[in-house]
């Protein structure tokens, strides 16, 4: 029995009532007479209505943001005219955050805009020697520094929140000294995965919850485990629960070879980056769907990459079955599984929190996914669950660790912060890794992922 369907469009959401009906999740496309990835026709898409400009949060708190209008259709129609036009230096001050796609009554592909324009202006007009460059740069390859830390984390914990260490980065770097470093696990992801058998210790264990469920033991039931970088790193428990509701359900899990989804170099204009990482995820899962797996992401922001801006930014062999093989983590089992009635049915564990209060990411908006924890979580038994509204965090990954954006950072998130304390609870629920930063951040609370909850329901 089926619990969901996929959403029709990226800005629908589910009804608790009603389940979706529509047609799978599709990425915007604007090339189809076109291989040369020409945002102009999009641009023309325009009729200047300003929607995008009124749903920007950057926008709200920053008078001389321009708004993503003009970041996006504007700038491109100067493009068409102005054959030496250069790219506005406030492109950079985007957060990537997205809300604008979702804003647009047209289907202009403005975050695709936004994020052409940022690369173009990273390679050809942004200095390489500015500290800006490097300081960017790090931040979008948090993998290659959360890899390092890995190998001694409780020694790049100690220092990496040592205060003068802190004050060091800022003044040198432009790092906001403002924010404590999350800690890094002292065994990642992969490491406990490798310990739990792999991929053939998954299949014996999907095997025999099949056995107690009555379902056919050699059902065709498997997926492929988009972790990211911060679920391997820094959250391993998200990826372990991840695993134990799977396998509950009876899928068999992969955890293919993988880089970083690519989110933090779209927001820095690292798209040569971006690219590299991309042409590896997408040779992995394309060899797996190809098998008949499903690619699985348990963040919100690494699912809207592989399944919207991979295909709207790359031409990659395979990029178009990867994007429409990809589902965040709960959404999927809300399409195949009666996921409502096994929570309807579940004891929760007495040692986890009760209320929570939930933040939908702008990545999970963008998808359709904004209401679906609150309704999920509607049938536990003892478990209130209350949406704090649709503000923005404010962080949008990378752009509130930076010590020019770290204010603004926090304007954005404040609605959100105030919904937060006036809720009932004291924990706070997003599937985001950076927004969960800010949510703690701003409050203090304990972050969960709704995949914990679902693990500690079904099989904790």
């Amino acid at each position: 029995m089926s619990d969901a369907e996929p959403p029709s469009e990226p800005e629908s959401a589910f009804d608790p009532a009603e389940p979706n009906t529509g047609e799978a999740f599709e990425p915007v496309d604007v090339f189809p007479d076109s291989t040369d990835f020409d945002l102009r026709p999009g641009a023309d898409s325009c009729y200047k209505c300003s929607t995008c400009d009124t749903n920007c949060p950057v926008a709200e708190v920053d008078d001389d943001f321009p708004g993503p209008k003009f970041q996006g259709p504007e700038q491109w129609r100067l493009k068409q005219h102005e054959d030496d036009y250069e790219v506005d230096d406030s492109v950079m001050d985007c957060s990537n955050c997205m809300r604008c796609d979702n804003a647009c009554p047209s289907g202009v592909p403005l975050s695709q805009m936004h994020n052409t324009a940022r690369g173009e202006y990273v390679d050809e007009q942004m200095s390489k020697l500015s500290v800006e460059y490097w300081r960017n740069r790090i931040l979008a390859n948090y993998r290659t520094s959360a890899w390092l830390a890995s190998k001694v984390p409780r020694l790049a914990n100690a220092a990496m929140n040592f205060g003068p260490a802190r004050w060091l980065m800022e003044k040198t770097m432009g790092v906001t000294s403002e924010r404590e470093f999350p800690a890094f696990a002292t065994e990642t992801f992969r490491e406990w995965w490798e310990r739990q058998g792999a991929a053939t210790g998954s299949r014996e264990r999907a095997r025999e919850n099949r056995k107690r469920r009555g379902d056919p033991v050699d059902a065709d039931k498997k997926v492929a485990y988009f972790h990211g970088c911060y679920s391997n790193y820094n959250t391993p428990e998200v990826g372990k629960a991840m695993v134990r509701v799977y396998e509950h359900f009876g899928y068999e899990v992969v955890v293919p070879e993988q880089r970083c989804s690519g989110t933090p170099m779209f927001a820095n204009g690292m798209l040569g980056d971006a690219r590299r990482h991309a042409e590896v995820n997408v040779s992995s899962m394309a060899d797996l769907v190809e098998e008949g797996y499903d690619a699985i992401a348990s963040c919100t922001s690494c699912s809207m990459a592989l399944r919207q801006e991979y295909p709207e930014l790359f031409d990659i062999e395979g990029i178009d079955e990867v994007a429409a093989h990809t589902f965040e983590s709960v959404e999927y089992l809300r399409i195949h599984e009666d996921l409502r009635g096994a929570i309807g049915a579940a004891e929760l564990d007495d040692g986890l929190e009760a209320e929570f209060a939930y933040h939908a990411p702008c990545h999970a908006r963008n998808q359709g996914l904004d209401r679906q924890a609150v309704e999920l979580f509607g049938e536990l038994d003892g478990v209130d669950v209350e949406d704090v509204g649709d503000s923005c965090s404010g962080i949008s990954g990378t752009y509130g660790w930076k010590a020019e954006k770290y204010d603004k950072s926090m304007e954005i998130g404040e609605e959100m912060f105030e919904h937060m304390d006036e809720a009932d609870g004291e924990t706070g629920m997003t599937e985001c890794p950076t927004c969960a930063m800010q949510m703690e951040h701003g409050t203090g609370y304990e972050i969960r992922h709704p995949l914990e909850l679902l693990s500690a329901a079904l099989v904790e």
